[in-house]
């Protein structure tokens, strides 16, 4: 397993907590390599409308995403690829059918242990669950149709993954980089961080390709932009001018310009949209993993 320093990457709406999505915290030997499983509670009746759309900020994670349609007896399988920029998802399923979510949402640096093939290329990915994982999709999607809710799955995949964490695939280099980073909380110069991973800059950047699937310095300022954003949320007295010198921005214009980059709108606007979706509120997985 992967050492690693807190980090808890946050969604747009962290706090959202409804039938249609449900985070389960996992088992503390997979917390280094997985940030949760999610989904619908149990099974739900698609209502026409049910969904509104949601945005998807980048979280510096994978999912694989299972949809359940109990009407149609039928599984599909989805892989997210780690994004660098935000997107919206629309509500999907036809209305009346008995339907429920299953993911498993890695985390991007240690999703490779489970995969089947590299992760090249799969920046802002959306494909097939068997194009990079068809070991796990086997495993999972079979017995999907026959567990009922989120706790089942997220119990018998647990164990799956637990069991094959045995024997997972493993490099040195990409593992110590990442926690370099992590302890900088993304704000390391790309040329020291090399010097950190005894590698030269070139084949720091290979391996990440590889293993990742983004360039160290991509990933260095989407790890940033996470902490900024757990900051924002949860810091009491926060402010732009103790940002800019914590994270290494180079001015407040600088922070607020890869904000709503990442984000697609400005502070003000992202935390009413963060507390806004509270719903019943998740904070207590949050502060958990947080802690």
């Amino acid at each position: 397993m992967i050492k690693q320093a807190t980090y808890c990457p946050l969604t747009a709406t962290p706090f959202k907590k409804n039938a249609f999505y449900t985070e389960i915290v996992p088992d503390r030997r997979l917390q280094s390599c997985i940030r949760c499983f999610w989904g619908t509670k149990q099974p739900v009746i698609q209502a026409a409308g049910e969904h509104a759309s949601t945005i998807v900020i980048p979280d510096t994670c994978v999912d694989l995403i299972y949809r359940i349609d109990y009407t149609d007896n039928t599984v599909t399988g989805g892989f997210c690829g780690i994004n660098d920029r935000s997107f919206y998802v629309h509500g999907s399923g036809r209305p009346g059918h008995l339907v429920s979510v299953f993911a498993i949402r890695f985390y991007a640096w240690a999703a490779y242990a489970f995969a089947n093939d590299s992760l090249k290329s799969t920046l802002n990915e959306h494909s097939e669950a068997a194009s990079r994982f068809e070991g796990l999709d086997k495993a999972v999607r079979p017995v999907l149709f026959d567990m009922k809710t989120l706790q089942e799955k997220a119990a018998y995949t647990e164990k799956l993954l637990l069991a094959r964490a045995q024997n997972a695939k493993k490099n040195q280099i990409i593992e110590n980089t990442i926690y370099t980073i992590l302890l900088h909380r993304g704000a390391l110069k790309m040329s020291d961080l090399a010097k950190e991973s005894f590698v030269c800059s070139r084949q720091l950047e290979r391996l990440f390709h590889e293993y990742v699937g983004i360039t160290p310095k991509k990933l260095s300022n989407l790890i940033r932009y996470q902490f900024l954003w757990k900051d924002i949320l949860f810091e009491p007295g926060f402010t732009l001018l103790n940002a800019v010198e914590k994270y290494g921005y180079t001015d407040q214009a600088h922070l607020l310009h890869e904000f709503r980059r990442y984000h697609s709108m400005d502070i003000c606007s992202a935390k009413f949209m963060a507390h806004g979706n509270a719903g019943n509120s998740n904070v207590e997985n949050i502060q958990e993993i947080l802690a």
